[in-house]
């Protein structure tokens, strides 16, 4: 929009409580809880057990004011109000006239405001409800009562509410239910027409060509011609067009002869292409990707595929589950996500799931998955709860659907909607759905055919999943152990306390969840405990940890593989390395099942505040070990043990995630508990282009029992890799020291070089700073005389040199 249509709303506003107890500043966008912070008037929420002392922030009513100046020739016209982000029940005044009542904080509102504007000053005012309180009337108002998973949120009824449902709390989120406004905020004045939305639809041609079609939704109040400049890699159209008071769609075709493909990280280029279309007054640009997806759900002999086809080839999908980048909106910044992102791909992953518990992420998320060649499978906003019925609820739904879809359909990262997030399972965990199945299910499916009718309605061609996990279209049984058809969360290992071979015991078709926590590292913990609650089981530390038996577990798991470890430090490295021991026995061997099992997606990526939980990058994005291992068990071509079922063998195996066929070379080793180690045998094979095969069977009866496998492979197309295998668990082993030590001197531009020796035999090696930054190897293993030398690059450049420390499996057991 021209400057003189557009007044920018966003900046510093006024915040009051509705009972004046509370007056401050407040940066627009954002949170109420960061603006209390910063003018001081709360603690961290994040910091030691602050979140008890906040608590009363989300139960009271908030007032937002600001003020604006307009001339009284620009009063004519018809001025709209553009709100995005608002977070959740709130009323919007313009000179104390309601112009705006919101319930949805996945909407975007534009109400038409003209009527109330004034020549000179004008004053805004946007009253924040309680989400606590409106939640828990709208449950009263239902005609049976919906549960909610108290679990996952000790906020009640946050199920009543178009809101992230981890604001409420979640086993890994802080429970203190942020309010606020997180997106745009203007006034704008109405042309001709507006520009609702630019959606595309991708037509093949014999040939190779590619008809573009653009259709353009516009708004107008008044019926007029507009002119529409559409303009794709230097291909431009004018086009003078009849609009009607409402909608007017138009649509637009550019033939492109011969595009450039659009590939998932790891199987090809990101070719983008910048369409943008503009009216007079208004503009929307959107990258376009050229490519076509499928999910192929044919039969075969074990039930139904799940698998992603991009392009015309199948792509094993590599990833993990992405939940809110913070747990308060107005910390959040592109900087910071994009960091995470970029480490996804740095770890070797092709997909994210945008989990259905937080937000329809910005525009900029989607384009930063585009340009990093992410393939995103995008749920729809319903996790772990059951929902209302009502018309008034459904409505809404179908609303929401309708904006996000068009908004987002057209990026080419975006390959799947997902209905929602476990909601046919959550069906089983209320005793009130247990005893009247037949009511919940009832209404959970009136509440599924609303998100995939609207879906559908506003894009035809998008690829639609009903929930996850699911075995299929209209199946509302158990798919979280079903391996046959579908996608699956297989939560055994971690939920029920099984050991790690439990995950050789299913066959996923696709694993969209799996996972096993581990502590924050020590530099994180320490930005929110002190010395005195260094302790897994002191207050705090209980504080940062929200599943329920989390921490019990962890320490339960530890005592089953490993010896006690000697101190605190060393407990919070080693809930870390079995962590991705867990997630790397599942990973290597469902990849060894390709072309049954076509995807692995851990939980999940990140964090949203400093807590001990199953992502593999802390908060703030710095790596744990898991995200070093997943580097190396994601690797396109890599080679992994898999022992048999009776213990007898170890296989083996080798996966190839490219186009092309690779030869791989392997050597192994036996390595003494001294770390001594002795060529043991030799092997080369060929895998065959988007496959896996067996490469070497050893008897276990050839590995003593004071003795580990070792091996190291090189592929022909350069990847390499390396790793060990224990029969048993490490507790068993006598291991020797080490001998580790370590050094660091300055590598120019502000990194260090950390040269990390052993004299024996180190297992699991991890560097640790103290400051936070990212290192180009961890989480390794070193025998006796070997050495290396690993680059660290601090996040913010240190005032000194910073002090480094390893540990490894040996010393951690206090015999290092």
């Amino acid at each position: 929009m021209t400057t003189q249509n557009i007044i920018d709303l966003s900046g510093d506003w006024l915040l009051a409580s509705l009972d004046n107890s509370h007056a401050l500043t407040m940066a627009i966008p954002g949170d109420v809880h960061t603006a209390l912070q910063t003018a001081g008037m709360i603690g961290d929420p994040y910091a030691g057990r602050t979140e008890d002392d906040v608590q009363w922030v989300a139960r009271k009513d908030w007032v937002l004011e600001r003020t604006f100046d307009l001339d009284g020739g620009d009063l004519s016209g018809a001025w709209y109000l553009d709100i995005d982000g608002l977070d959740t029940v709130a009323s919007v005044y313009i000179n104390d006239e309601l112009v705006l009542e919101a319930d949805n904080s996945f909407r975007r509102y534009r109400p038409s405001v003209g009527s109330v504007l004034v020549a000179g000053g004008n004053r805004l005012r946007v009253v924040i409800h309680s989400s606590i309180a409106a939640a828990a009337e709208r449950q009263a108002a239902q005609p049976f009562y919906v549960p909610y998973s108290t679990g996952n949120s000790p906020i009640a009824n946050g199920n009543m509410l178009r809101k992230p449902q981890c604001h409420f709390g979640w086993d890994w989120n802080i429970a203190i239910a942020p309010l606020g406004i997180y997106g745009v905020v203007a006034l704008k004045k109405l042309g001709a027409a507006r520009i609702e939305h630019v959606q595309t639809r991708q037509v093949p041609q014999p040939g190779g060509a590619v008809d573009l079609q653009v259709t353009v939704s516009l708004f107008a109040e008044e019926p007029g011609v507009v002119g529409l400049d559409f303009s794709l890699n230097g291909m431009r159209e004018h086009l003078d067009w009849g609009v009607n008071p409402g909608q007017t769609e138009v649509t637009h075709v550019f033939v492109v002869d011969e595009p450039s493909l659009w590939w998932p990280a790891g199987s090809g280029e990101q070719a983008l292409s910048e369409l943008t279309v503009s009216l007079a007054g208004d503009s929307i640009t959107h990258q376009i990707g050229f490519r076509t997806v499928e999910l192929l759900t044919d039969k075969d002999e074990a039930g139904s595929r799940f698998a992603f086809r991009v392009n015309g080839r199948e792509i094993f999908c590599r990833g993990a589950n992405w939940i809110p980048a913070d747990a308060l909106a107005g910390r959040v910044t592109p900087e910071a996500v994009e960091d995470l992102l970029r480490s996804a791909v740095d770890a070797n992953m092709n997909m994210i799931r945008v989990w259905g518990g937080g937000f329809y992420e910005p525009d900029w998320f989607y384009d930063l998955c585009d340009r990093l060649g992410l393939m995103v499978w995008q749920d729809f906003m319903f996790a772990c709860n059951l929902y209302p019925s009502t018309p008034d609820f459904l409505d809404n739904v179908a609303v929401e659907v309708d904006y996000q879809v068009k908004r987002l359909s057209s990026h080419p990262s975006i390959v799947l909607w997902c209905g929602d997030n476990e909601l046919v399972g959550a069906l089983t965990w209320f005793e009130e759905s247990r005893r009247d199945r037949d009511r919940y299910l009832v209404s959970y499916d009136r509440l599924n055919r609303v998100i995939e009718t609207s879906f559908k309605a506003a894009a035809p061609d998008a690829i639609w999943w009903p929930s996850s996990p699911s075995v299929g279209y209209l199946n509302f049984g158990d798919a979280w152990h079903a391996d046959g058809s579908g996608d699956m969360h297989y939560w055994s290992v971690w939920h029920e306390n099984k050991s790690f071979d439990n995950y050789r015991t299913v066959r996923p078709r696709f694993c969209s969840e799996f996972g096993f926590q581990s502590y924050t590292s020590m530099p994180i913990v320490r930005q929110f405990a002190e010395q005195k609650d260094l302790n897994v089981a002191s207050p705090v530390m209980e504080a940062h940890q929200k599943n329920v038996g989390g921490n019990e577990r962890i320490a339960g798991t530890m005592f089953r593989y490993f010896r006690f470890p000697k101190d605190f430090a060393s407990f919070v490295y080693l809930s870390q390395i079995q962590q991705g021991l867990a997630i790397r026995t599942a990973v290597d061997f469902w990849r060894s099942l390709k072309p049954h099992c076509m995807g692995t997606l851990y939980w999940q990526l990140n964090d949203t505040w400093p807590v001990a939980s199953w992502a593999s990058l802390d908060y703030g994005g710095n790596w744990k070990a898991m995200h070093y291992m997943a580097r190396r068990f994601f690797q396109p071509v890599a080679v992994a043990a898999i022992p048999s079922d009776d213990g007898e063998t170890i296989s083996l195996s080798m996966v190839n995630d490219t186009a092309e066929p690779v030869t791989v070379e392997l050597q192994t080793f036996l390595v003494s508990l001294a770390g001594e180690k002795q060529p043991l045998t030799a092997a080369a094979g060929t895998c065959s282009p988007d496959r896996a095969a067996p490469l070497l069977t050893i008897a276990a009866s050839d590995i003593s029992p004071d003795m580990l496998l070792f091996w190291s492979f090189e592929a022909s197309n350069g990847m390499r890799g390396e790793g060990h295998h224990v029969q048993g668990s490490y507790k068993a082993l006598d291991l020797e020291p080490s001998g580790l030590s370590i050094s660091a001197r300055p590598a120019g531009n502000g990194t260090y070089d950390v040269e990390v020796s052993a004299s024996g035999l180190a297992l699991h090696v991890m560097i640790e700073a103290d400051i936070e930054g990212r290192y180009s190897d961890n989480a390794f293993d070193l025998t006796a005389g070997d050495s290396r030398i690993i680059r660290f690059t601090p996040k913010n450049p240190p005032g000194n040199v910073p002090r480094f420390v390893a540990f490894d499996l040996q010393s951690c057991q206090g015999n290092g």
